[in-house]
């Protein structure tokens, strides 16, 4: 009866032996329809429909779309059908690209959802994270994810990893606490943070806050205040709608003007001007953009690098800043033991992360196991006061490595311990475990007691201050003599250098059988190395002019030693921490945003500010981070990069790329890519707007020169669909100039006609519809006929552009110094122009549509000719300019 009425209570029973536990099903089901699913703030689910019309947004897109509707006014129902297939098309690619990579991010959103053990109805039960309620008392052990913010009622040996929360890569101790409150401030040891994951021991907490109420969900509730921007390519493809636009009317304008001064009736050369205006749009630009960054999208993905959003490829491209996260991305997230200290000597020990190779060494001298009494102790400890555990990996990739479970510094003693010569196995197998004192966040320290041999012997590791003062003796030269205050200081002094050297010391200790005393072994220090490649990576961002900038949760020694070692920290530099950064006002930070290189001990909102800080000192900046401590940054970043590997569900949908091995070298590689795909969208903008300002200038002087008309609708269409199209979307595959990283990033407000591409432009189109006209006077002159002369124009027009293409394919060297061949797509895309060309002039079915007849040697000699004039002078020119 006392059950009952316990259970009808509001307040859940705290567990315990004999005790109703949790809430009941009645009681969890009423707060569930008070405060809703414990999950954050809805996530948009890949809606195919809104991300399909997201593709029509595109000013070029807007304005084909009123160029196909004014052709169906003028009766041109091909050209609009043409036109509207283009767009349809553009918008597909966009769309499948897009929708795929959403499906993908909610795959590994589905693959982490997680479950909880929960009390209810006296029974300990797993639901799914989502169910739980405040109150509810849940159980956590190691390999856990907490699922709510919740207060401990009891813990054992309680670790737990917070770095999505702080950034701080060390575990954090927890203790229960006794009075509950529902204050559930970051920092609180008696608090287990939603999100977060339980490394070592176990407990039980009372849930003080669900969802949107967590820590989790208050900082990604930050998400919403930050709206999305432009990026620099929709801005230049903006300014290229809006030049577009301008010429159209131009055109139109000037060509009816010259009409009807020449005495042509007003409304059909206005219907002249607005065709041929709509001739010069360049129907396949959107296309070949879109085609190009999903090209790259696929090189990128390949390199490990997910792109969520089509358009920020190319925005990469103009990063100028990289804020990096430490842990995981700088650094291998593999605690691993670098030093030894001991007997008066210091050990170095070679290799990293959980490879196996790598041994201790003194003096350039192998130390191995046998070979020391206090080495071989020290191991003994690394191994016996222990939880973790190693084995070697049977996956053939990864052959010569570990697999590591268990607390990650634990881990890392034991592979240290392996890389001496112990035999985990077998030293365990001797030494059995009979008793424990597990490491507490008071003590600071472990302890254990094994059996060998019918002897007890107890070893213990920790922090120096707390071992050290358990100790009266130390080990030296193989004897047990006095731990004096001297040899104290010295221990002191070795445990400053290693943690000013960025390491985390640990000290350790043993007492043997029947000692009541403990005798100190030596010190250890240990670090989270940088990954091998994160050096050349920076040093490569360093040769580009793009600034790195590590901003971490570590403590400052900690990061200032990853960031010199990784290259991102030069002599010179200033490191600041979270309190001196919020000492600083806008105006200091913005006068020292040059200098700081490194920012420890960071909060979310102190990430935000940096970002923002650096965008409005005019820096394109990337962001990459794991934590939902870093998903606002992330978001607000020009280009925000989220962990495939460890990253959240909130920052990999804050991001606009995700990085699948979580490496740095993949976001620079990522980088140079979008760099090579601007320039490769240069170069087809290039190529398209040269032989548009070719094909109108050809309609519009044969117009005002009163010559018949020199190509008919039907052909000029030919050209549109195959010389333009075809060629310039294979200029988008052209391959990353591997000089493309020796200079520095490109302005965001940088024309995108800069560097003299609009002198190119004009003076190339030009020479296109000169010679184009020019071929047509010297056929219809020499008594061939309208339809050969046409036909003439249209091989020299064809001919013209297709090897322009291959000078697009540089803006400093001429067709006979390019490296034709380098792009197969485009010799191959160039090959079928060619053949539809030919299919066109000497297929007698395709003449009657097109309007043409079989050309001469002559007459194929005359057009060949005039089409090559054009990269002769430009060649002639360059070589008179370098001169």
């Amino acid at each position: 009866m006392q059950e009952n009425n316990m259970l009808e209570t509001d307040a859940p029973v705290k567990p315990g032996k004999g005790a109703v536990c949790g809430l009941t099903s009645e009681q969890a089901a009423e707060r569930a329809a008070r405060s809703g699913k414990n999950e954050l703030a809805a996530q948009k689910k890949a809606r195919p429909l809104r991300i399909f019309l997201g593709q029509f947004r595109d000013i070029m897109v807007i304005i084909l779309i009123i160029a196909a509707a004014v052709s169906v006014f003028l009766g041109e129902i091909t050209d609009a059908l043409t036109v509207l297939i283009i767009v349809l098309l553009d918008a597909l690619l966009g769309f499948f690209q897009e929708y795929r990579t959403e499906k993908t991010l909610f795959a590994l959103q589905k693959m982490t959802a997680s479950s909880a053990r929960v009390w209810r109805d006296g029974h300990l039960c797993t639901i799914p994270s989502e169910d739980v309620v405040p109150d509810d008392i849940i159980s956590v052990s190691a390999g856990d994810k907490v699922p709510a913010d919740a207060f401990l009622i009891s813990a054992r040996s309680l670790l737990a990893d917070e770095s999505i929360l702080t950034g701080e890569s060390a575990a954090v101790g927890k203790s229960p606490g006794y009075n509950f409150d529902s204050d559930n401030r970051i920092g609180r040891d008696d608090y287990i943070y939603g999100g977060t994951l339980i490394v070592r021991g176990s407990g039980e907490a009372r849930v003080a806050a669900i969802g949107k109420d967590t820590q989790v969900g208050r900082i990604s509730g930050m998400l919403s205040d930050i709206t999305d921007e432009e990026t620099p390519l929709q801005k230049r493809l903006a300014e290229l709608g809006r030049v577009i636009a301008v010429i159209c009317i131009v055109i139109c304008a000037a060509v009816s003007a010259a009409g009807i001064i020449r005495g042509e009736p007003v409304f059909d050369m206005l219907m002249t001007g607005i065709t041929i205006a709509i001739a010069a749009i360049p129907e396949g630009l959107p296309a070949a953009v879109t085609i190009a960054l999903a090209l790259a999208v696929r090189r990128m993905l390949k390199r490990k690098a997910l792109v969520r959003r089509l358009r920020s490829v190319e925005t990469l491209g103009c990063t100028s800043v990289i804020c990096t996260d430490k842990t995981g991305t700088i650094t291998e997230n593999r605690m691993t033991v670098t030093e030894i200290f001991a007997d008066g000597r210091s050990y170095s020990v070679s290799g990293t992360g959980s490879r196996m190779s790598g041994e201790w060494s003194c003096d350039g001298i192998k130390q191995s196991a046998g070979g020391s009494m206090v080495l071989d102790l020290m191991a003994e400890d690394m191994v016996l006061c222990s939880n973790a555990d190693i084995y070697p990996d049977t996956d053939p990739q990864r052959a010569g490595e570990w697999v590591m479970s268990g607390d990650p510094t634990e881990s890392a003693l034991l592979a240290a311990a392996a890389k001496y010569g112990a035999d985990i196995a077998l030293t365990r197998q001797k030494n059995p475990r009979r008793d424990e004192v597990p490491f507490e966040s008071e003590t600071r320290r472990m302890s254990v007691v094994c059996e060998h041999n019918g002897a007890l012997t107890g070893y213990t590791k920790g922090a120096y201050d707390s071992v050290s003062g358990m100790c009266r003796y130390m080990m030296h030269d193989g004897k047990k003599l006095p731990f004096t205050e001297s040899d104290k200081k010295v221990l002191s002094a070795e445990c400053d250098r290693m943690s000013a050297a960025g390491l985390r010391v640990l000290a350790f200790a043993v007492r043997q059988d029947g000692e009541k005393d403990m005798i100190f072994l030596g010190l250890c220090g240990m670090t989270d190395p940088p990954r091998p490649e994160a050096r050349k990576a920076v040093s490569l961002c360093r040769q580009a002019h793009i600034r790195t900038v590590m901003i971490t949760g570590d403590h400052k020694n900690t990061a200032a030693a990853a960031a010199r070692s990784a290259g991102i920290y030069h002599s010179g530099d200033i490191i600041v921490d979270g309190e001196e950064l919020a000492a600083m006002s806008d105006e200091e930070l913005s006068a020292k945003l040059g200098s700081i290189s490194v920012y420890a001990r960071v909060t979310p909102s102190d990430k935000l500010r940096i970002v923002r800080m650096f965008k409005k000192s005019g820096s394109i900046v990337t962001m990459t981070g794991d934590g939902v401590n870093d998903a606002p940054a992330v978001r607000e970043a020009d280009i925000g990069v989220a962990m495939g590997l460890t990253g959240t569900d909130v920052t990999r949908l804050a991001a606009d790329m995700v990085l699948l091995d979580d490496n740095f070298a993949t976001l620079v590689s990522a980088v140079e890519q979008g760099r090579g795909i601007y320039a490769n969208i240069r170069k087809f903008v290039r190529y398209l707007l040269s032989c548009n300002i070719g094909e109108v200038l050809t309609m519009f002087l044969g117009i005002v020169m009163g010559m018949p008309m020199v190509l008919l609708p039907p052909q000029i269409l030919l050209v549109n669909l195959v010389t333009d199209g075809l060629p310039a979307v294979a200029l988008g595959a052209e391959p990353v100039d591997p000089d493309c990283m020796k200079a520095p990033p490109r302005r965001p407000d940088e024309s995108f006609f800069s560097g003299g591409l609009a002198s190119m432009i004009i003076f190339r189109g030009i020479m296109i519809g000169l010679c184009t006209l020019g071929c047509f006077s010297v056929i219809i002159g020499a008594g061939y006929g309208l339809t050969a002369a046409r036909t003439a124009a249209l091989v020299t027009l064809v001919m013209s552009q297709l090897i322009h293409v291959f000078e697009c394919k540089s803006e400093k060297k001429s067709i006979f110094t390019i490296p034709v061949f380098g792009n197969p797509k485009l010799v191959g895309a160039v090959l079928i122009s060619l053949a539809v060309l030919v299919l066109a002039v000497y297929f007698p079915p395709l003449q009657g549509i097109f309007s043409t007849v079989a050309l001469g040697e002559r007459e194929l000699a005359v057009s060949l000719g005039f089409a090559a004039a054009a990269p002769l002078i430009r060649a002639f020119a360059l070589m008179f300019t370098e001169k």
